[in-house]
């Protein structure tokens, strides 16, 4: 009988060859294969090995301690492929001090890469990426002066005389995954994790290039006690399996709590009254950008304002059951988590996996994306991923927003240290923020302007004192707040000069009431 290969973390650590390729699979905190993470750091930090390792992640994999920030240290890893670090700070740190070669590319992208490279494809074609920053002729996704003069990871080629980006297969050595429990073979499930992402494509990716899989679980039990339609990954494909000793801190089904049944379809829990989000700025964006949502509409929410506020005030509003609120991790309906635990969500009607998910937002385009703003320019270009060195990355944000019918993205209309108030059906701005977003060149081009524009995509823009619309011509401003002086609070404030609509409108009264819905479910019916 074959028998799966149990081993400690420690053993791990020990076998990781020095300039080795790894991948790790998880999101956030959920699937993070702790115990074998913490393990290779602290060996590193002990002995100076495994170094010079090329790190390979689909998106971000921390709570801001653990997770990949382990691989955190100057010289474990000379390279990272990845496509969001706004939740590992010594990342964004040791990108921005160009202690590491960095590489950007859309969540998505790489996620199906996964899938490409297991069937045995040199790499990955598509449109995604082309025009913004992971365009090999912009950036091509070098996150930092080191990075600058390397090699491109990607390129352009031509089918049927249109350009795909081409994403290269990235050979790798090991790939790190997680399940709750495996048998004596080391059939693995996935029951109680809290999103399916990417895993058995990772495996099967690691396979094809004599990469070895190892695998961190829960329990294990006997042959035949696993249901065959429970098995995520075959023990056949495992070569290495630790159980977790420390399940409470190293196994945690996300940030906020070791385990809930509700977040893993494991039940099903009353919705308790909804908590509204105390009134303020964030509140107002999110009341602005939900009344462009309609019947029977797809929605997918982005990190910050969108994930945070949007689907709580859908909620409040009674809108939720009038939509299909999604989430890049490939969770449907339910009630979403944000901030720290963002991808993750209970009671929800479905799941599918993370590359599946992409799948649809790539081909037929969710019908309205939310997404957070960074910076905006008179072209309609919009930068989420850099502001200044530091860099988040993408994360979903191409993938999505590329190929949504329509975007809305929401943000203040300055940054940092913007104090405001909302009386009497009025925005008053108390203290305006030191930095502008209405700039006249994005610092990194995240969306594309121009080629939103020529293909008809719907895009508006939400702030709390103003509403604009990318139109064939440029930027068109739309709507103002009740309260703002347009001259000395928007124009004078913005380093281009938008169209001015003529029929500038001012922001629905509705959207400042404070106790209770504010009748958003009409508009919606409307």
């Amino acid at each position: 009988m074959i028998k799966a290969n149990f081993v400690t973390a420690d053993e791990v650590a020990a076998s990781i060859e020095d300039g080795s390729t790894i991948a790790t699979i998880g999101m956030t905190l959920v699937s993070a294969s702790e115990t074998n993470l913490k393990a290779i750091e602290r060996r590193f930090l002990e002995t100076g090995h495994p170094c010079n390792l090329t790190l390979m992640h689909s998106c971000g994999q921390s709570d801001r301690e653990r997770g990949i920030q382990h691989f955190a240290h100057e010289g474990l890893v000379t390279r990272i492929i990845g496509s969001h670090w706004g939740l590992q700070p010594r990342w964004m740190d040791m990108i921005a001090n160009n202690q590491v070669e960095a590489y950007c590319l859309p969540q998505g992208q790489i996620a199906q890469l996964y899938r490409s490279m297991a069937c045995g494809l040199p790499g990955k074609m598509s449109k995604v990426g082309l025009g913004t920053f992971i365009d090999p002729r912009i950036e091509g996704g070098k996150m930092n002066d080191r990075t600058r003069e390397l090699e491109d990871i990607t390129q352009i080629i031509e089918v049927n005389g249109e350009e795909y980006m081409f994403y290269n297969a990235v050979p790798l050595d090991y790939v790190f995954i997680r399940g709750t429990v495996c048998d004596e073979m080391g059939n693995l499930t996935t029951t109680e994790e809290a999103m399916k992402l990417e895993v058995f494509n990772a495996v099967l990716a690691a396979k094809r290039f004599g990469g070895q899989v190892i695998a961190q679980v829960k329990h294990v039990v006997k042959n035949g006690t696993i249901n065959p339609k429970d098995v995520t990954v075959p023990g056949v494909f495992i070569d290495k399996i630790v159980v977790c000793d420390d399940p409470e801190n190293d196994h945690r089904q996300t940030h906020s709590f070791y385990y809930d049944a509700s977040y893993c379809g494991q039940m099903v829990v009353p919705e308790t009254a909804i908590e509204p989000a105390p009134f303020n700025e964030r509140k107002f964006i999110a009341r602005r950008g939900v009344m462009e949502m309609y019947p029977g509409c797809v929605v997918n929410l982005g990190t910050g304002i969108p994930n945070d506020m949007v689907g709580r005030v859908a909620q409040e509003e009674g809108i939720s059951s009038e939509v299909m609120i999604t989430v890049e991790s490939g969770i449907y309906g339910g009630v979403q988590m944000g901030g720290v635990d963002f991808g993750i969500g209970q009671n929800l009607v479905a799941m599918v996996s993370h590359p599946e998910q992409f799948d649809y937002y790539d081909g037929a385009g969710v019908d309205v994306t939310y997404m957070g703003l960074g910076e905006l320019d008179g072209e309609g270009n919009v930068n989420s991923t850099k502001m200044g060195p530091r860099c988040t990355g993408a994360g979903g944000f191409i993938d999505i927003t590329q190929n949504a019918k329509k975007v809305v993205f929401l943000g203040t209309f300055t940054a940092r240290g913007a104090k405001y108030r909302f009386e009497d059906g009025k925005l008053h701005i108390d203290q305006e923020g030191q930095i502008k977003k209405m700039v006249s060149k994005v610092a990194q081009l995240s969306f594309n302007g121009p080629q939103s524009r020529a293909s008809d995509q719907q895009v508006i823009v939400v702030t709390e004192r103003a509403v604009f619309e990318l139109v064939p011509e440029g930027v068109k401003l739309i709507e103002i707040a009740p309260g703002i002086d347009l001259q000395t609070q928007v124009l004078d404030m913005m380093d281009f000069t938008p169209i001015i609509a003529d029929d500038l409108k001012v922001m629905d009264a509705c959207l400042f009431t404070t106790d209770g819905p504010a009748g958003l479910i009409d508009y919606l019916q409307a």
